[in-house]
């Protein structure tokens, strides 16, 4: 890659950067927007990692929960485009897979408020299998452990329904 390009794919994660802060301070609609946009420029790239970050987080926008799914399956398809051999030689491969147990738990979530358990089900038990990857690689960071504890609360909701 050359510095240009490098360049280039640091200013695409300033901005999604830039919008997950508007997103945690409580700005949806401004997060959404610059989202949009920025989906509007990179949404069929073969910029894995930017693809699965912004339509991950532009989930969390979404007000109808079928629209938080659409958005998680793209992010999951985004990232699934890195399985087997790809993975092993992609730039990114470390950072998706990471990504694997948080994207799992988003879509046992949407399935979860869209009244599919046995759904949820499979990417809740998805999402713990690879929570592994997060310990494995010394991610054990706030990040693993929020994401494990996320796994638990989620399990606990499904066993109400």
């Amino acid at each position: 890659m050359t510095e240009q390009q490098q360049a280039s794919q640091d200013v695409v994660m300033t901005r999604i950067g830039q919008a997950i802060m508007l997103l945690h301070g409580g700005d949806r609609e401004e997060a959404r927007n610059r989202f949009g946009a920025l989906w509007a420029e990179i949404g069929e790239s073969d910029d894995v990692l930017h693809r699965c970050t912004l339509a991950h987080y532009m989930a969390d926008t979404q007000d109808d929960p079928a629209d938080a799914l659409v958005w998680n399956l793209r992010a999951f398809s985004a990232a699934q485009a890195l399985t087997g051999e790809g993975m092993a030689r992609h730039r990114d491969a470390l950072a998706v897979r990471a990504f694997f147990p948080s994207l799992h738990l988003s879509l046992a979530a949407d399935y979860v408020k869209l009244r599919r358990p046995d759904a949820a089900r499979i990417h809740l038990d998805r999402a713990r299998a690879a929570s592994g990857v997060l310990a494995d690689d010394g991610m054990d960071d706030g990040y693993g452990g929020g994401v494990r504890a996320a796994i638990g609360r989620l399990e606990r909701r499904l066993l109400e329904l």
